[in-house]
């Protein structure tokens, strides 16, 4: 009789890869879970219940066969269960690193709910395609045929890559405009190496160059190259840049030296371990070594900030947020790795304002509770009066998230429809914009949000332009 492979849960119990201790991996920006072996793998995959309906499957962005490759793995047909993963998937082996799992598949698989703990996605969709690129499974991108259309797409992080990738293997020609050195977006520069080693991201990278992707780097649109010449060049074009301006904080001494941006303080880190050379970073003023540094924020962003910190050798890190840990917006898993590495929460805690004069010395602190849901849902912050401290700090660190630039100001696109919010309008289907040919996905249509809503995006932007480009010309062009 052939071993069950399937619905060990009962059985067998939850496994995640094993974590670096804690004391080693603050000292370095390499990855902090270590890979499953084979046998493991399949354990863990062995777990899932096959239930009729997956809801793991349905609150997957990306629509993910999971139980359909979870048991493949199972049954050591790997090459199988990569080629289902990476059918809906673009980069299964950074979505497996980086998603929150916990809020996505993970937090409804179906025995997690029956108190079995959860099937381990993350990690083996990860062992999947890390196990592929050894084998060469990974296939390099060949069109079957080559066409004549081009598409523009401008941002080269998750939306934009993967919108590339998909139209290339269409045989379109595709050019990819942005504005830093190197391709990735937030996740070349703004998720760091502990989360998300960089060979990683410059693999799939590589992979899109060779398979006949053009890039144009340290292209600031609007600067350097107008959106109005890039429309010219292509038959159809793609606005995936993200949003990368800051939200601010006010306040008494909110302009001292010492308070900087999230996405500034990564970049420089990242910029680092690239070997680049950083003179924000050499000088100081962007680097956490020996000093009191202050986090300010509850999202992701501000886990990989203070993490960051503690990697380069703060003497003290602390992460401000003015609700508590159950209302937090970041994923409960960083919150456990950052408390392991060192990183102090202070909960329930909102900025006043900064002391020190021309130099931060301090974060002025108002201590609150909370009140009543607000239209989201969650409890409200209110203010406790005569509570005030002050949290000395030599870094401040604003992790408040980020919100779109004006696009049609900085373009020159007046036309360009965004929303009351300042993002770029677009069909929520098709992804098309107000202007004919022109398309936009990701963050600077959504606001801020996932890696893996932005590749979602970027494919179903495709596959629109694709039609798009199929209609008779006199259409198109309409």
């Amino acid at each position: 009789m052939a071993k069950q492979r399937m619905l060990q849960f009962v059985t067998v119990a939850k496994e995640t890869p094993e974590k670096r201790p804690a004391t080693d991996r603050a000292q370095d920006f390499a990855e902090i879970y270590r890979e499953y072996a084979v046998p493991k793998a399949e354990e863990q995959a062995g777990r899932c219940s096959q239930c009729g309906v997956p809801y793991c499957q349905a609150h997957c962005p990306l629509q993910n066969n999971i139980p359909d490759w979870l048991r493949l793995t199972a049954e050591n047909r790997l090459q199988e269960a990569y080629e289902v993963s990476q059918a809906t998937n673009t980069f299964p082996e950074i979505c497996g690193r980086i998603c929150p799992q916990d809020r996505l598949c993970e937090g409804n698989c179906v025995i997690e709910q029956s108190g079995h703990g959860t099937v381990t996605i993350g990690s083996v969709e990860k062992f999947l395609t890390d196990t592929a690129w050894e084998n060469g499974w990974v296939k390099p991108i060949v069109p079957a045929a080559e066409r004549t259309e081009s598409v523009g797409i401008i941002g080269a992080g998750p939306g934009g890559l993967a919108a590339a990738d998909m139209l290339r293997r269409a045989g379109l020609q595709v050019t990819v405009y942005d504005r830093y050195d190197r391709a990735g977006g937030l996740m070349t520069y703004g998720i760091p190496g502990f989360k998300l080693e960089k060979d990683v991201v410059m693999r799939r990278n590589a992979q899109l160059e060779q398979g006949g992707v053009q890039f144009v780097l340290n292209c600031n649109v609007g600067e350097d190259l107008s959106f109005d010449a890039i429309r010219g060049r292509h038959d159809a074009v793609l606005i995936a840049t993200g949003v990368y301006k800051t939200r601010d904080l006010k306040g008494p001494g909110s302009g001292a030296a010492g308070i900087v941006r999230a996405i500034d303080y990564l970049t420089a880190s990242n910029r680092r371990s690239f070997g680049d050379e950083v003179p924000e970073f050499d000088s100081g003023e962007l680097n956490a070594a020996g000093k009191r540094v202050v986090v300010i924020g509850g999202g992701d962003t501000a886990m990989d900030c203070v993490r960051t910190a503690i990697r380069q050798g703060a003497t003290s890190v602390k992460c401000l947020y003015r609700r508590d840990r159950a209302n937090m917006p970041g994923s409960q898993r960083e919150v456990a790795n950052a408390e392991e590495e060192g990183v102090e929460f202070v909960w329930l805690a909102a900025p006043k304002g900064f002391t020190g004069g021309e130099q931060v010395a301090g974060v002025m602190v108002q201590k609150m509770r909370l009140g009543a849901p607000d239209a989201t849902g969650r409890q409200s912050p209110e203010l406790i009066e005569g509570a005030d401290y002050v949290e000395d700090a030599d870094l401040v660190v604003k992790a408040l998230g980020f919100e779109p630039e004006d696009i049609p100001a900085l373009w020159g696109v007046p036309e360009l429809e965004v929303t009351r919010w300042g993002t770029i309008k677009a069909d929520f289907r098709t992804h098309a914009t107000s202007l004919p040919g022109v398309y936009a996905v990701g963050d600077i249509v959504r606001g801020a949000s996932l890696v893996v809503w932005a590749i979602r995006d970027g494919r179903e932007a495709a596959e629109a332009i694709l039609g798009y480009l199929a209609q008779p010309a006199t259409i198109a062009a309409e």
